[in-house]
Parts: C-alpha cells; sequence; structure tokens
C-alpha cells in the first residue's frame, strides 16, 4: 500500500463521500421538482392576488379567467425549459450570478408566454397586471425557493462537490476564497496537486496529496470528478499535458487563466477550431454612452425612492450630531467628479468644527501619523472624529447626505470612490477610467474590505468597476453595502 493509500485510509475526507457521489446527479433531480412547484406556487399567488385582493380593492378591475392546465403545465414547462438553457441543473456559479440568470429566466418565460396566448387563441386579452405579477412572484420564489434548497442539500452533503486543485499559488489561493465565500457554487476542495513543496497560506489549509507527475494516481484514488488546473505560469506544453492526462479520468476540468483584476464582466470568448485558439472579448461598459444614460436614470429612480424612506433616518442623525457637537450638522468638502470636475462632496459632521487645527497639531506631534496620512489620506485614530462621528463613520451613515449629489447629478449611487486633487497623482494611468463616470456613494472597493485595502489595490478596484459595469454588479454592490454596514467591517 502506497503512502497515499495509506493516508486516504487515515483520513477518509481526501475520498470522495458517497453523499456528493449521490448529490451528484440527484441534486439536478430534487432542484427540477422544486423549480416545477416554486413555479406553480408563484403563478397561482399571482393569480389570486389579482383576482382576490386587487379587483377587490379596484372594482374597475375586471375579473380575468385563464384555464388551470395554463398554470399547472404550460407555463411550468416554458420556465423549467429556460432554467435547463441557463445551465442552472448543471453549471455551479456565483450566487449574483445566478439571480440574474434567473432574471432572464422570468423575463423571457413571460415573453413567450405572452405569445403563446396571442398565437393558441385561447386567451383572447392578456392582463398586463397578472404578467407584471408572475414575473414579479416567480422571480422572488425562484430566488429563495433555490436558495433554501442549495442550504438545504449543503447540509446533508448533496450538494458539495468535491474538487481537486492543481496548483497551489496566488491563483489557486484567490480560487479557494472564492469557492469558501460562495456556498452557491457548493464546491468543496479535498486536496492540492503540487511540485514545488514551498509553504504558502493554501497548503496549510489543505493537504497537499501529490505532485503533478502522480496526478492520474490521485485521481483515482479519490475518485473526484472535477479537477481545476490553476496554474497560469505553467507552460503551454506542460499544461496540455496535464489536461491530456487527466480528461479521460474526469468530467471536468477547469483552467483558470490568471486574469484576476482583469475587467471580465461582459467577458465573451469565441473558439477558432481551425487554429485551436480561443479569442476574449474584453469590453469597457461604461464608456458606451448608452450605458451611462442608462446608469443615470437607474440612480435618479432608486435615489428618489430611497430618500423618502430615509427622510426621517436623516432627521434623527442631523440632531444627534448637533447634541453631540453643537455646529454645522453638514459637511461639504471639495471632490473630483467625472470628466475631473470639482464639486462639493456633501457628508455628516463628524468631526470637531476646528478640524484643520486639530489635524495640523497632531501630525506635527506624531511624525507615524503623518506618514499614515500621506499615504491614505485617512488616519485609524484620528483626534477630530467625535462621539457619534465614530458610530456614523463605522456604519458608513455619515455619507447619507451624498444623496443630494445624487440627485444634482454629481455622484451616483455606485461608483469609484470620490477623490480629492491630491489623490489624482496616486491613480497613474488609471485616471481616465475614473474621469469616465460618477464617483459613487458605495462601490466596489466599500464592499471588498474599504479601509482594510491598500491604496493601489482600491485604484485597480475602481477601474475594475467602471470597466465591468452592469446593472446586475450595481445591485450586488448595494446588496453587499447593507450588509457591510451592519458589520462595520474595515471602516474608520
Amino acid at each position: 500500500m502506497n503512502d497515499l493509500a495509506v493516508r486516504i485510509k487515515e483520513n477518509p475526507t481526501l475520498k470522495v463521500p458517497v453523499q456528493a457521489k449521490i448529490g451528484r446527479w440527484l441534486s439536478p433531480v430534487l432542484l427540477f421538482i422544486v423549480d416545477y412547484f416554486t413555479v406553480v406556487a408563484a403563478l397561482w399567488s399571482a393569480y389570486y392576488v389579482r383576482e382576490d385582493f386587487l379587483v377587490f380593492l379596484y372594482p374597475q378591475i375586471l375579473p380575468y379567467h385563464i384555464p388551470q392546465h395554463y398554470i399547472n403545465y404550460v407555463l411550468p414547462t416554458i420556465f423549467l425549459g429556460f432554467i435547463a438553457f441557463e445551465k442552472m441543473y448543471t453549471r455551479r456559479t456565483p450566487l449574483w450570478k445566478s439571480i440574474a440568470s434567473i432574471f432572464r429566466v422570468c423575463t423571457f418565460s413571460m415573453i413567450v408566454v405572452m405569445g403563446v396566448f396571442f398565437f393558441t387563441g385561447d386567451i383572447k386579452e392578456i392582463s398586463r397586471i397578472l404578467v407584471v405579477l408572475c414575473w414579479l412572484f416567480s422571480f422572488i420564489y425562484l430566488v429563495l425557493a433555490r436558495y433554501m434548497t442549495k442550504r438545504m442539500l449543503t447540509l446533508v452533503g448533496l450538494w458539495q462537490k468535491p474538487v481537486l486543485i492543481i496548483g497551489a499559488g496566488k491563483t489557486a489561493e484567490l480560487l479557494a476564497e472564492t469557492f469558501d465565500s460562495d456556498m452557491n457554487m457548493g464546491y468543496n476542495i479535498i486536496g492540492l496537486i503540487e511540485d514545488h513543496m514551498k509553504a504558502c497560506p493554501l497548503t496549510k489549509k489543505f493537504p497537499v496529496l501529490g505532485k503533478f507527475s502522480q496526478i492520474e494516481e490521485v485521481v483515482r484514488m479519490t475518485g473526484v470528478r472535477d479537477v481545476v488546473i490553476a496554474t497560469p505560469g505553467l507552460k503551454r506544453e506542460a499544461m496540455m499535458d496535464i489536461v491530456y492526462r487527466v480528461q479521460p479520468l474526469v468530467d471536468n476540468i477547469a483552467v483558470v487563466p490568471n486574469l484576476f483584476g482583469l475587467p471580465l464582466g461582459n467577458l465573451d470568448a469565441e473558439g477558432l477550431l481551425q487554429q485551436k485558439a480561443v479569442i476574449l472579448y474584453v469590453t469597457n461598459n461604461l464608456n458606451r454612452p448608452y450605458n451611462r444614460i442608462f446608469k443615470y436614470c437607474f440612480d435618479m429612480i432608486l435615489t428618489i425612492c430611497g430618500t423618502i424612506i430615509a427622510f426621517p433616518i436623516l432627521v434623527i442623525i442631523a440632531l444627534a450630531i448637533y447634541i453631540d457637537s453643537p455646529g454645522p450638522v453638514i459637511f461639504a468638502h471639495k471632490r473630483v467628479g467625472a470628466n475631473g470636475k470639482i464639486f462639493p462632496c456633501y457628508k455628516f459632521r463628524t468631526m470637531v468644527v476646528n478640524a484643520a487645527e486639530v489635524l495640523e497639531q497632531y501630525l506635527t506631534s506624531n511624525p507615524d501619523a503623518r506618514q499614515e496620512w500621506e499615504e491614505n489620506f485617512k488616519l485609524k485614530n484620528d483626534p477630530r472624529v467625535t462621539r457619534i462621528g465614530k458610530w456614523l463613520r463605522k456604519t458608513s451613515l455619515d455619507e447619507l447626505p451624498q444623496i443630494i449629489n445624487v440627485l444634482r447629478g454629481e455622484m451616483s449611487l455606485v461608483g469609484p470612490r470620490p477623490i480629492i486633487e491630491q489623490e489624482i497623482g496616486k491613480y497613474g494611468e488609471f485616471i481616465n477610467d475614473y474621469y469616465l463616470v460618477r464617483p459613487g456613494i458605495t462601490g466596489y472597493w466599500q464592499v471588498s474590505g474599504r479601509s482594510d485595502v491598500d491604496y493601489d489595490e482600491r485604484v485597480q478596484m475602481d477601474s475594475w468597476y467602471v470597466r465591468s459595469w452592469s446593472v446586475w454588479l450595481d445591485l450586488v454592490i448595494l446588496a453587499r453595502t447593507v450588509k457591510i454596514v451592519f458589520s462595520c467591517k474595515g471602516a474608520y
């Protein structure tokens, strides 16, 4: 018995568990069943809300009849067909991408449903209220049902997909962090394959099961059916050798190129069969005027609605600031906006009234603090911050008055962090990306560590956001902002 066999015998977690083998085929079946009953429940909910609730509240809405077989069979079949077309039963994707797929499924399904009604002639008139309700309920129900189903499948071990990672460098480390942070993907790393046995964070967390020359043996003995090659430094010949050796032994091989940080929000790939090559198309989304116009309209609608909801909170915070430190409640600071235009960026005042004098005295007597200020334009222990100001900064609620900037067209809900003039030089070649859009109240940096992220990485995050922008990315960032506000992580 060789060394690997002994290790597997002593540690069964190195081998694919029975639940994972069963879940490989059972999970898609269960998801299919859940999707069917979820869609049926959503359609009936929409129908009863229209017929029993809205008709009661608004008598001018006429009753609407739809045959039961449409709700129980025809419409669910259309939904399930689009879900399968999106490969949601076979492909593991991040949660935000899964939600985007459900959005497309519901939209295209309702378009097809209206077409079916029109061409079959079974239903002469289409209720626009019912169509909107069906889309809304199906989207909400599918998101919640799929999330809860995957949660339950994970608890019993049916959703976990054991995976072997070839490589243990920085690329593999970033990949492992992604798998660990998103339950929706369900990947469970059982071990690593690595030639260079140097100490690194990943080898401390996962066992190294062998070298590149032992890949076939490791795959056979662990029973793994999914392999990820995360060694972008390998030469082409060595990479192809691994692929050809492993491919007959597994179901799926994923190759992770070293493209971390590249704007891949709308990545499109095209294979050149004759040349056996791949072309990757990367677009700068916010460089297109119609996308910027759409983003502006998106900001205005959400900001107007949000301002109405947040108004009582704004009043309470303003009173608390004045009681804690009498003086102006809102502070305007000069920031750099789109096209390099300077604008007054509004915030709740979190510092003492004579902040400039206090800062200068503090930096003069503390050389370390001056170095920190010159590097990041922030201080972890800032003597200017008031008691209520510390709490506002921890929760980022001090930035709420920036909704005024959004309504004035100077800022966006989501975008690069608004910078001061002294920071322009730090952006270097990335400053043109910054100038392309309006800075945001929140952004990719704010939901990715905030002040725990160093300045150079923060600049690259701003550039990545501009080039990768999509409506879904904005919605994901806004949702994660709410979570960050309550966790108070990385803010000072």
